[in-house]
């Protein structure tokens, strides 16, 4: 979920605007936007927003939140084509003016000119941001890594990125994803002759790969593997098939294998396919996941493998190994990157760090990407290797860089929002805190009708969401019937003392029955 603002002479850039997935703490919700309430409450100052690469992280809230900035978005050709597929999904191309910036390109926008600096990282078009101000160069990385044969796109040089060090840089805002890894990530190269001999010890039997639809290096060297072992390719998986479109509409992939449908592939003998999937980080609805639980076209049988060419994303554990689960039910081999090499990161581990030290030089290192304790990791080890000042900067602080910094000088509004179907609601309202609650403790429903003088017509009907009572059910809501008829027979004539009334006497019988606390509506209707 990441976006960075910079402020110079009381103007504002931002740089990237992307969404996190969500987690059981926000029932019934799949994607989170970031709250810019900070930015928006200075819209007349903003001048751009500026992307470096494709990520959903990266790009994932620019259809909810773009239109309503009302502001350029400046991309290079493959992330502006990732864009522009989403905004036009969600209707809404037409408000949002997207300009290409062509690969090692440059922006002025106010008092900000920005070079657009090529990096290797696990998708086309990974850029760093030169961005110079009235008050110093600002080299803004976003996610990257170094990687001498990164199979798609030319990443900048060593002697390029110590020609932008020459100019003096300021401060480094870097990367942390890796900071402990000792050994740098590894070049996509590396990654074919793993893959080959993990696709070729599985002779005779059927190979599936998952890997990140957006890593299109990745997809490259699975063409070469399916050419280099002899198998025809199937590509099962909407997101990959709009990376495909995308990549080779903007010059990449032009010699990927052709592929087969489903029907095909079932058909060709056992060891002479290669399927390559979505799913790999335990997606339910994506390919893999339909595969595993029966529901996809494309069948998997007892001996084929599986091969996860993708890194376990932190937090992801239990959703993957349901998937794993399910396959080695059916007798289905996975492979991950713990038992062969195919994978390697996009980010860099800390000898790739150092080399960018080394190149840039920058006064400060502001350390960004990562939880709290990678981002603290990565100042301690920039000092460590001369840097003369590092500063962990934390969501929503403001932080001076220049003149006279790095200072922390206020903060932001910053927050979540989350996405509700078509509605964008914030994550801690009303709306989510009564799902949790009801998520959490269940919820009762008792309507009552009274007649003249406040007497009670009939009985109490009681409806029950979510409260553990099971074979029980018949005796509790006769109980919770009787407590609601003596609550209204000694209660208040006041309408909303005897609602309250009625709730807290129906919640006292769910309490005692169950331990639990359920929200309790109450509906009173007057004759």
């Amino acid at each position: 979920m990441n976006v960075n603002l910079y402020g110079a002479d009381g103007k504002w850039l931002m740089v990237d605007c992307g969404i996190t997935f969500a987690d059981p703490a926000y029932p019934g919700i799949d994607v989170i936007l970031p709250d810019l309430t900070f930015i928006e409450d200075r819209i007349d100052d903003l001048l751009g927003i500026v992307i470096t690469h494709g990520h959903e992280d990266h790009i994932g809230a620019l259809p909810y939140l773009a239109a309503d900035l009302d502001v350029p978005i400046y991309a290079t050709p493959f992330t502006a084509g990732l864009i522009r597929g989403k905004l036009e999904e969600e209707g809404v191309a037409d408000q949002v003016t997207l300009r290409i910036v062509e690969v090692g390109g440059n922006v002025k926008l106010g008092p900000f000119d920005v070079d657009f600096v090529p990096l290797a990282h696990s998708i086309p078009e990974g850029n760093a941001l030169a961005i110079a101000t009235p008050y110093g160069r600002v080299f803004h990385t976003g996610d990257w890594k170094l990687d001498e044969a990164p199979q798609i796109g030319t990443p900048s040089t060593g002697e390029e990125l110590a020609a932008i060090g020459d100019k003096g840089v300021l401060a480094l805002v870097c990367d942390s994803t890796n900071v402990f890894n000792d050994e740098r990530s590894g070049s996509e190269a590396d990654v074919r002759a793993g893959l080959d001999k993990a696709i070729e010890e599985a002779a005779g039997r059927r190979v599936l790969v998952t890997t990140f639809a957006s890593n299109a290096a990745r997809l490259k060297t699975l063409g070469d593997c399916a050419r280099d072992t002899g198998r025809t390719l199937c590509v099962a998986g909407r997101s990959l098939d709009r990376i495909l479109k995308v990549a080779r509409a903007t010059g990449y992939l032009k010699d990927f294998p052709e592929t087969v449908d489903f029907e095909t592939a079932m058909r060709l003998p056992r060891g002479e396919v290669l399927i390559v999937g979505t799913g790999g980080q335990g997606e339910p609805r994506a390919a893999l996941g339909r595969i595993a639980d029966g529901s996809h076209p494309i069948k998997l049988e007892a001996g084929d493998r599986v091969i996860f060419s993708s890194k376990q994303i932190p937090g992801n554990e239990v959703a993957i190994g349901k998937i794993m689960n399910q396959l080695a039910e059916k007798g289905i081999e996975t492979i991950t990157d713990r038992q062969a090499h195919v994978h390697v990161s996009g980010h860099p581990g800390r000898p790739e760090l150092a080399e960018m030290y080394r190149w840039i030089r920058p006064e400060i290192v502001v350390p960004v990407h990562g939880e709290v304790r990678h981002l603290a990791e990565h100042a301690r080890f920039a000092l460590t290797q001369g840097v003369p000042q590092s500063i962990v900067h934390k969501d929503g602080e403001v932080l001076r860089l220049a003149p006279d910094g790095p200072k922390r000088i206020g903060f932001a509004t910053v927050g979540r929002l989350v996405l509700d179907g078509d509605v964008i609601l914030p994550s801690d309202g009303g709306t989510i805190n009564e799902r949790r609650r009801i998520a959490a403790y269940g919820q009762m429903s008792v309507a009552v009708a009274l007649g003249k003088g406040g007497r009670m017509i009939g009985s109490p009907q009681v409806r029950l969401q979510g409260i553990p009572v099971e074979e029980d059910r018949e005796p509790f809501l006769a109980e919770v019937a009787s407590n609601v008829a003596e609550a209204i027979r000694g209660g208040s004539r006041d309408a909303e003392k005897l609602r309250e009334a009625i709730r807290l006497a129906a919640r006292r019988v769910a309490t005692r029955w169950t331990g639990k606390k359920p929200v309790v509506d109450v509906l009173l209707i007057e004759g």
